[in-house]
């Protein structure tokens, strides 16, 4: 990607999905950025792009919904991942290596562009957005979603970081205010925002990943709890609708709509 800064480097990516051969060992985004998608309307004939598609599994998901989808991302083994992956698909998807700071598609041509995982990369991200903008339909809509900046995960991976430990080299992180302030300065009007905890725990993850290094090998996902899982996903529930909810989340998203188009004013 030609706008990578110091902090962010091609070559990182490329080894990362090189390694994820296994994708059913790589977490999935849960559904969150599915159901804002969905909450939009009926997907059916849609044409909605990804961003720095990854693995392409929330894709996947929305091409059989029916939307005609179109999958970005500059690195080629991720591409592969996804090809990998689409042998076995019986629903049509596009795959397009390209630049997020300037999407081959013309203006005003997209119903839907959504990201997970990809502005926090960058120094730079008001410009993604611009570009967000500039292919959406007026009146379509932007789902971003980024990891939020009040979280055990953003002190750990400023310590890996400092340590030049962190997988992707560097890495930021946004506030809801802040990530409101860059949707607005983008052009987006109407904004919903959402959020949701990381599934499993932070800890979970972490210390997965440390016995990992240590030869132990846990799942991917600890076993079931029933009880403690619905007595958990009820209070998370509750308070999900307090105006703190999103600033304990690990992931925080903003769903952008583009204006529509004044019938008044001149073309």
């Amino acid at each position: 990607m030609s706008q990578t800064t110091t902090q962010h480097r091609r070559e990182v990516w490329d080894a990362f999905w090189r390694d994820k051969e296994e994708i059913d060992q790589v977490y999935s985004n849960s559904d969150r950025v599915i159901r804002q998608i969905r909450a939009l309307g009926n997907p059916a004939g849609k044409w909605i792009l990804e961003v720095g598609a990854g693995s392409g599994r929330d894709s996947f998901s929305l091409s059989a919904d029916g939307a005609r989808v179109v999958m970005l991302d500059y690195s080629q083994p991720a591409l592969c991942v996804i090809q990998r992956l689409a042998q076995d698909w019986q629903h049509p998807v596009a795959l397009v290596r390209g630049d997020a700071f300037y999407l081959p598609f013309k203006n005003d041509c997209l119903d839907v562009v959504f990201h997970q995982g990809l502005l926090e990369h960058f120094t730079n991200p008001e410009d993604i957005l611009a570009e967000n903008f500039r292919v959406l339909k007026p009146g379509a809509a932007a789902v971003v979603d980024v990891p939020q900046r009040y979280h055990l995960y953003t002190a750990v991976k400023h310590v890996l970081i400092l340590l030049k430990k962190w997988f992707a080299g560097w890495e930021s992180e946004f506030s809801k205010p802040q990530l409101e302030r860059l949707l607005a300065a983008a052009g987006f009007g109407k904004l919903k925002m959402y959020g949701d905890w990381m599934r499993p725990s932070f800890c979970y993850r972490a210390g997965r990943e440390v016995l990992k290094k240590a030869g132990v090998k846990l799942p991917l996902y600890p076993g079931p709890w029933p009880l403690l899982s619905k007595v958990r996903s009820l209070l998370r529930e509750e308070f999900r609708r307090t105006p703190l909810a999103l600033y304990t989340v690990m992931d925080i998203g903003a769903v952008g709509l583009k204006p529509e188009k004044n019938p008044g004013a001149a073309s």
